[in-house]
């Protein structure tokens, strides 16, 4: 290891310990240096990516998280199939947090890698960097054969809002035989800008996993699809009370008069969190019809229930207000 400490003595220690014979002293100097170092002492950080120990590998990929420079994202990227899983998981955090996209750059041309971690780390490094030129590789990864693979690709496709990405993440949201890719599809194509996505987003309503019929009912409701109330309807009878909760806020959004039976209904619902969700959205809804049913809930014995219904209460009261005026 070369003497680039020598006119700091502090520092000089410092470099001298990480070559101690005794781990746990390594990984000390490893702590103190992090706290210490600029960008000048990344190459003495990444040196440590080769120590003997996968604890003191996986403390350097954490240390190197701070660091947004290409020496930095090589070494991380060089350790993405180390041997060691806590090594592994560490570099691939530490390239998830980086911010400039300049950095995605360096990252592109490593997706080319044989390994199923290492692109799926690449992907998830990619995800909010957004560059353009992450599409054509995220596209094509979406027929990896690696489920995680093709889940950090379609989150990166989300993230880019490219229209041309739909027709793709549609089909897995109807074929794709993993529910982590299936639901991660639902998601991503809340940036649609047109209905064209609701046949395959009600395929997920009625999908075998639950996961994927929750994130389904969220993503209808945040992009407003009408045509989708009466199975939002059919999703409050739901055997998972999750898929229900997020039926019951999608409904609110598409404020749907049809559905103020089944809301008011879930109103003494056994489930706190399903009650909450009902009268918001009735409020929402502006339901004057459900204000006996409202008020009765006032005594709820969760005080977020109660909560909800007295923002539900007051929506309903400025509703009628506004409709006077008028």
């Amino acid at each position: 290891m070369s003497n680039s400490f020598t006119d700091d003595p502090e520092l000089q220690d410092i470099q001298d310990r990480l070559s101690d014979a005794d781990s746990e002293v390594r990984r000390i100097a490893l702590l103190e240096l992090t706290d210490l170092a600029g960008d000048e002492h990344v190459p003495i950080i990444i040196s440590s990516l080769a120590d003997p120990n996968p604890q003191i590998r996986a403390e350097a990929a954490r240390a190197l998280e701070a660091f947004e420079n290409d020496a930095a994202i090589a070494g991380l990227v060089s350790i993405l199939d180390d041997a060691d899983a806590q090594v592994r998981e560490a570099a691939a955090h530490s390239l998830s947090v980086l911010k400039q996209q300049q950095s995605a750059l360096q990252i592109l041309p490593h997706l080319s890698s044989p390994k199923p971690f290492v692109k799926a780390a690449l992907f998830r490094a990619l995800r909010e960097l957004r560059i353009e030129e992450s599409f054509i590789p995220a596209l094509a990864a979406l027929a990896d054969q690696d489920t995680t693979v093709r889940r950090e690709a379609v989150t990166v496709l989300g993230y880019l809002k490219n229209p041309q990405a739909l027709p793709a993440l549609t089909s897995l949201i109807t074929d794709d035989p993993e529910a982590d890719v299936r639901r991660a599809a639902v998601g991503a194509v809340g940036f649609a800008e047109d209905d064209t996505v609701l046949p395959a987003l009600l395929v997920g309503l009625a999908d075998i996993a639950w996961q994927v019929r929750e994130e389904a009912a969220t993503t209808i409701g945040k992009l407003r699809l009408e045509n989708a109330q009466a199975h939002l309807i059919k999703a409050m009878q739901d055997d998972y009370w999750q898929v229900r909760v997020r039926a019951a806020r999608a409904l609110g959004r598409l404020k749907h008069p049809g559905a103020v039976p089944i809301l008011v209904e879930t109103l003494g619902h056994a489930i706190s969190n399903l009650r909450k969700e009902a009268a918001l959205a009735l409020g929402e809804i502006g339901a004057t019809e459900a204000l006996p049913a409202l008020e009765q809930a006032g005594n709820d014995s969760d005080p977020d229930v109660r909560k909800s219904v007295r923002l539900a209460i007051a929506q309903i009261h400025a509703r009628q207000a506004e409709d006077v005026q008028r």
